[in-house]
């Protein structure tokens, strides 16, 4: 059997990396796979993010509303098994668990139940809900070991709030772990805990690094120190430096292997074998056949002559984690048993909510039978057309439909701005809509609906420049608009309900020196104008002023859109320009710095300041970032 464990900072970016789900599942060959921070929220869950071909899955999303904690952390356990509905796979969990607690739930239905929350009386009920409100951790039951997906909290140094709900979350944990093992039971812990036990598994720690009271606790949990647990990569990788799995994704630390190791595998309990009291009998030396860190799945390639330089220059992938596995052997069939009611399989967002065959069926008919009739109508002012036990009445009185496509939508629509408005003599949609239906024609909607290229464009045109923001706007465009609402204006010819009589066309003054407005030169039999009018060339040629005249306005358009883009063009090159001789030298490069912000909490919180652009690495190595800072202006320093 096969285990990965394997923070993905974001499932939905590692699907669409891999291009499905199936896709990233199988890229690890594994029977059970554990993944933290899914960053999903409850009512995100859908098929294609929790089901795959021969998977099931159990999720645990964040349930708190706090500030910042909401579609966060959140862990899933995907198991690998040939048959869902019943199954001896090991692989196959017998029986899964939201949380630690107990408190959110389990599918087990034995008495074992009551005792998972067995020596957490101390807590109170708020603590325990607290711990488990950021979907940290998923509980699966294999028969042969219960296994912990796990996502520690992470806390900042001087963030007294978040260390102690992480002291409050290990320590509830830590109890749950002893409940199991005095009923001696075997636990495999997996995940991202957030913490690097020893100094060999952090680049470069500092002579206190171990001090630290997550790293004590961490420790005094391994049998080296009298605790329960082995820590499964370094048993079987005692020796080896360098062994990361977290990098600095904002950093680059990638580059120079400038990590930590946070991604853990431990276990504890008594071995599968009879004779498990012999001594050097373990988990570890009888069924743990190896561990090791899949660093393919980092996202710096090896041997690449790219630097950092403050920012990717070549398209990498991944998360900033790297994934851990470890291979089991001996693990024997469990008996024959189906899938837990917590897996994913089950969820209403994700196979969707079940509806009757009856109700589908009459839903379908209804509208078949509504559709039908409203095409097949001729559309009379008044008419009740009957089929079956159907009544449909239609009023389009005073509406013209000529050359409008009107189309039935869907009675399950939103019927705020319908074309058809219902009326239901039943309360019971489902099962009388087909025989009692009342269809009234809304006479405002019977027209053709805009077309959305057109609005797209006119969305896009009222977009602003860069130079708009440097500068006080100018109405450029007066002149146009006035030459177009005289051309408007002068092409404008009105027709009369009986279209017997023409009105000349009115002109402004200023296009001809006497306008005449008395119609009583002109012929209402034969429509024919003066040969001697003054003004009659003027209004002969009015179709071709106006083509004319429209051909200018968009000639100018035209050359006003080219204006605009070149002042934005040179405004921002002269931005960059700007930028550029700002950006001071690093002292041990010589070459021009990156600008960050500060997004820690504090005094200093969106100020900001010039680091080295290299990558983070040793200091030994002269490649690496030299570690040059200053602060971008003098009002940005702390006082």
């Amino acid at each position: 059997m096969k285990i990965v464990t394997y923070n993905v900072n974001g499932l939905r970016q590692r699907v669409s990396q891999f291009g499905s789900l199936l896709k990233l599942l199988n890229s690890f060959d594994a029977d059970i796979i554990c993944i933290q921070e899914t960053k999903l929220r409850r009512q995100e869950l859908s098929a294609d993010l929790a089901i795959a071909d021969g998977y099931e899955s159990f999720f645990s999303c964040t349930r708190t509303s706090d500030k910042g904690r909401t579609g966060y952390s959140g862990v899933a356990t995907f198991c690998r098994v040939k048959s869902a509905f019943s199954s001896v796979e090991a692989a196959l969990p017998i029986a899964a668990e939201e949380g630690f607690t107990g408190l959110l739930g389990c599918s087990r239905k034995d008495e074992a139940a009551s005792a998972v929350a067995e020596g957490l009386v101390e807590f109170s009920r708020e603590e325990l809900l607290k711990v488990d409100s950021e979907g940290r951790c998923i509980i699966t039951d294999h028969g042969h070991f219960v296994l912990f997906n796990l996502y520690g909290p992470r806390a900042g140094d001087g963030d007294s709030e978040r260390i102690q709900f992480k002291l409050n979350f290990f320590k509830i944990l830590e109890k749950r772990w002893e409940s199991l093992l005095c009923r001696g039971r075997r636990i495999f812990v997996v995940g991202d805990l957030n913490i690097a036990p020893s100094a060999i598994d952090r680049c470069e720690a500092g002579p206190d690094f171990e001090k630290n009271e997550f790293r004590t606790w961490f420790r005094s949990m391994l049998v080296e120190s009298g605790g329960h647990f082995f820590d499964v990569f370094r048993a079987k990788n005692p020796n080896r430096r360098e062994a990361f799995t977290c990098w600095p994704s904002n950093t680059g630390a990638e580059q120079f292997n400038y990590g930590t190791r946070i991604d853990h595998i431990l276990c504890a309990g008594p071995c599968l074998h009879e004779e498990h009291d012999v001594e050097g009998h373990n988990l570890v030396t009888c069924h743990v056949k190896e561990c090791a860190i899949l660093t393919e799945y980092k996202r710096w390639k090896p041997g690449s002559a790219t630097r950092w330089k403050g920012g990717w220059n070549i398209k990498l992938e991944g998360s900033d984690h790297a994934p851990v596995y470890t291979c089991l052997r001996e693990i024997p069939d469990v008996s024959e048993h189906s899938t837990p009611s917590l897996a994913a399989r089950y969820l209403p967002m994700v196979h969707g909510l079940q509806q009757t065959l009856v109700s589908v069926l009459m839903r379908r008919q209804a509208t078949k039978q509504v559709k039908s009739d409203v095409v097949s109508s001729s559309f009379p002012d008044e008419s009740i057309i009957s089929g079956g036990c159907s009544h449909v009445k239609r009023s389009i009185a005073n509406c013209d439909v000529n050359g409008t496509d009107i189309s039935c939508r869907s009675l399950d629509q939103d019927s705020r701005n319908p074309i058809l408005k219902v009326v239901g003599h039943s309360e019971d949609f489902k099962e009388e809509a087909a025989c009692s239906t009342t269809i009234v024609f809304n006479e405002e909607y019977a027209r053709p609906l805009p077309n959305k290229r057109t609005s797209k464009r006119a969305r896009k045109s009222q977009q602003l420049s860069l130079r708009s923001f440097f500068q006080k706007s100018q109405n450029l465009d007066d002149g146009i608009e006035n030459s177009t609402n005289d051309i408007s204006t002068s092409q404008t010819g009105v027709l009369n309900s009986n279209n017997q009589s023409q009105e000349a066309p009115v002109m402004d003054d200023n296009r001809c020196g006497t306008m005449q407005n008395d119609t009583n030169g002109i012929s209402s039999s034969q429509g024919q104008e003066e040969p001697d009018r003054p003004c009659s060339p003027t209004q002969n040629n009015t179709n071709g002023n106006a083509s004319s005249q429209g051909q200018e306005e968009q000639d100018g358009s035209r050359y006003l859109e080219k204006q605009k883009k070149s002042d934005a063009l040179l405004e921002w090159q002269r931005i960059q320009q700007l930028m550029q001789n700002s950006i001071p030298l690093c002292k041990g490069h010589r070459e021009p710095c990156v600008s960050r912000v500060v997004k820690k909490p504090g005094p200093n919180f969106g100020h900001r300041f010039f680091v080295c652009a290299r990558a983070e690495g040793p200091s030994s190595n002269p490649e690496a970032n030299c570690g040059y800072f200053r602060w971008a202006s003098t009002k940005s320093r702390p006082k």
